[in-house]
């Protein structure tokens, strides 16, 4: 195990940079020494030489003249460390760290504030950054997840109206370093109708979305991101003709991972041309393919609910629902997206309640051949007009989903209520996103063990336990598993064992249920306004 040793030189008091550091690099495996602040330069040499270290992090964030004077004198005193081998790096503002450049390669590294943890983490572990290219930067899923380890993969939705104004945004995106994945915002028609021209309406070119028409459209988008920190690339699985498209994703855009609904994408909430039994059948066949070739799925679903209102015992069924689904079909590496503010009047406490029910309950099934990653994100309908509003919404959002230590967070910038986000907007609300982790991983408080979350956890729980009862109830003798058939599937929507309010006079739904915020959780209720179990709501189809 390689040794550092790092503290705050001279006079200067400031060690979080130290602590930062010093972190990161036993997270990288070092052996960490800390030799706090105001350390003199014989104390720096001494400890050096005693730990036999590797690696010696200096830090100074004083005034430059003074650190100019005294980086000067420790890397007279060092000298012969540094002829033997010894690797020095500098940490400090600006201003000082244009002095320590000064000192004709003493330090092997200078940080002045403008890197990443990434990049400090990179560094520790040998990788030099600035001068790599693709191979350096995983161009998997699940490869770029452990690499980047502690941190999470950034993911950030993007699509422009055009495609040259998309290509470029792609390109400086990359070159800020700003995102793991680059999520393809795609327009309606290239969803529905990509190999259907004559299904297409030029009228709505673009919206939505970057209207991509070709293979080669596709190709371009990719081109423009290999670059920077070479991003991965995914987009919607699509409305119509899935394995085409599938197909296509793998060979133009090397796709990171499926995003597919379970019960969406089809006429019941007019983004398809299929019923509802048949996109089931056809999204269970995607994720098959997908599976097969070992490319993550996500089963962007229970958001769905939860942005119509459905109460959260249904937005946890239908999470449990998607992974059950996505395991008996086939796929190995699952991707649980877990949206929260979905309805967007939930309490932080009652929202991570639920998102650990669904955690604790598809936890069960993992195994040797089905492993689950947790995505999380902000819920899209949350976001305030205001600028300065949105952004505060924004960081706070993500500081409570580090709560789950995801692998992955979908960043939903802070621009959302008001437009699309172009590529600046993008940058931005990535740096924010980053500043929230960080925080989070240099000590959040452990909120999941609150006692009110814990008891609400539990009566999700057993309430969607309930929920599934129902669902087997009403299959037809002979359903060899009620919870993957489509037609069963079909039918607890139709009864409105799945159920929100947003779906009235739909006509594949019930859209009869009835919801409110009770104490901040999203509850069933009675004609009065009263909660009410899954018990009593689906009496009807429990023995």
């Amino acid at each position: 195990m390689k040794t550092v040793v790092a503290g705050a030189l001279g006079e200067c008091v400031h060690v979080a940079g130290v602590s930062n550091f010093l972190r990161l690099a036993e997270s990288a495996g070092w052996r960490t020494i800390f030799l706090g602040p105001a350390v003199p330069v014989e104390t720096f040499l001494e400890a050096t030489r005693r730990e036999n270290a590797d690696l010696v992090g200096v830090s100074y964030r004083l005034t430059p003249e003074t650190g100019e004077r005294l980086l000067a004198e420790f890397a007279e005193a060092a000298a012969d460390l540094h002829e033997q081998g010894v690797r020095f790096a500098f940490g400090g503002t600006p201003p000082v760290s244009q002095k320590a450049e000064a000192l004709e390669g003493f330090f092997d590294q200078i940080f002045d504030g403008s890197q990443g943890c990434q990049e400090i983490l990179a560094y520790l572990r040998g990788e030099d950054l600035s001068t790599s290219g693709e191979s350096t930067y995983p161009q998997s899923t699940i490869e770029r997840i452990r690499w980047k380890q502690p941190y999470p993969l950034l993911r950030h939705h993007f699509g422009l109206p055009t495609l040259s104004a998309s290509i470029e945004g792609i390109q400086q995106i990359a070159e800020a370093k700003a995102l793991d994945v680059i999520s393809l915002g795609i327009d309606q028609d290239a969803q529905a109708n990509f190999f259907h021209p004559e299904r297409q309406n030029p009228r709505t070119t673009g919206a939505g979305g970057v209207p991509v028409r070709s293979a080669e459209d596709y190709r371009q988008l990719y081109q423009a991101s290999r670059t920077g920190n070479y991003p991965l690339m995914r987009t919607y699985s699509g409305t119509d003709d899935f394995i085409r498209l599938a197909e296509m994703y793998v060979e133009t855009i090397n796709i990171a991972w499926c995003a597919i609904p379970l019960f969406w994408f089809n006429l019941m909430d007019g983004r398809g041309p299929l019923t509802l039994e048949e996109s089931i059948r056809e999204h269970q066949n995607v994720m098959t393919w997908y599976g097969q070739r070992g490319i993550p799925v996500e089963l962007n679903e229970p958001h769905h609910w939860g942005m119509r209102d459905a109460p959260d015992v249904v937005f946890v069924t239908s999470a449990y629902l998607s992974a059950y689904n996505a395991k008996a079909f086939g796929v190995k590496d699952y991707i649980a997206q877990l949206m929260f503010n979905s309805p967007p009047n939930l309490s932080d406490a009652m929202d991570l309640a639920k998102m650990l029910a669904i955690l604790e309950m598809i936890a069960s099934l993992e195994d040797d051949s089905f492993h689950v990653w947790r995505q999380t994100r902000t819920g899209l309908l949350s976001y305030p007009l205001e600028d300065n509003a949105a952004r505060a919404h924004l960081a706070t959002s993500i500081y409570l989903q580090m709560a789950l230590r995801p692998h992955i967070i979908h960043i939903v910038g802070h621009t959302e209520a008001d437009h699309a986000a172009t590529a600046a907007d993008i940058i931005e609300a990535s740096l924010a996103a980053r500043r929230s982790i960080e925080n989070a991983l240099a000590g959040q408080p452990e909120m999941t063990f609150d006692p009110k979350i814990q008891a609400r956890k539990k009566y999700l729980i057993e309430q969607t336990q309930i929920t599934l009862q129902a669902i087997k109830a009403i299959s037809l003798n002979g359903t060899a598993d009620p919870l993957t058939d489509a037609e069963t599937l079909t039918k607890a929507v139709g009864l409105g064992i799945l159920d929100a309010p947003q779906l009235k006079n739909n006509p594949f739904a019930r859209g009869k249920i009835r919801t409110r915020v009770v104490d901040g959780g999203n509850e069933a209720v009675d004609e009065l306004g009263n909660p009410i179990t899954e018990q009593d709501r689906l009496k009807d189809y429990l023995n």
